[in-house]
Parts: structure tokens; sequence; C-alpha cells
């Protein structure tokens, strides 16, 4: 099938929330349907927007990991965040998203 035809099915994924708190459940289902939403936009400002949306989202499932929460006082979730903003922008500027086709 080529990439321009689109696949008329759902995709049903199982995720094992064993250790996770309603919250963060809420939270990969949300991620779950704005991604979606960002792949099949069509206007512009929705995509861009979308698209911003889905990485706030992102980073906020990155503050409500279980290992940011611990008795250390180390912020490793900003930090978890800095070190991927800027791998991010990195490979954004070298042009090297890795791709993950399988």
């Amino acid at each position: 099938m080529s990439e321009s035809k689109r696949i008329q099915e759902s995709l049903k994924l199982e995720i094992d929330t064993d250790g996770m708190n309603i919250q963060q459940v809420r939270l990969i289902k949300t991620i779950n349907t704005m991604l979606a939403h960002v792949l099949t936009a069509e206007d512009e400002d929705e995509y861009f927007d979308s698209s911003s949306e889905l990485l706030r989202l992102v980073a906020s499932a990155v503050k409500k990991a279980n290992f940011s929460k611990n008795d250390t006082g180390i912020e490793y979730s900003q930090q978890a965040l800095e070190f991927c903003v800027d791998t991010l922008s990195d490979q954004i500027h070298e042009d090297g998203l890795i791709k993950y086709d399988n």
C-alpha cells in the first residue's frame, strides 16, 4: 500500500498501567489522542497548535513520572526536560531526527 493511501482501520494499544495513578493514565490517553490528531491535521493552524499541545502534554508526562518524585530534593523532571529540549534542538538543526519506520 502506498503512503498516500489512508489506512481505514483502528489501532488498539495495550499499556501496562500497573504502578500508574489515574492522572498518569489519563495523560497517556490524551497524548495518544493528540498524536493521532497531529498526524491527521489538514489545516496549518490546527497542525501547529496541536503539535505544540502534544509536546506540552509529553513534557507534562515527564514531570508526572514516578521517577521525578524523589526524596533527594533534586529536580530530575526539570533536568530531564532541559536535556530533552537541548537534544531535540540539536537534532532539528542538524536535520538528524531519528526515523522510526519499520
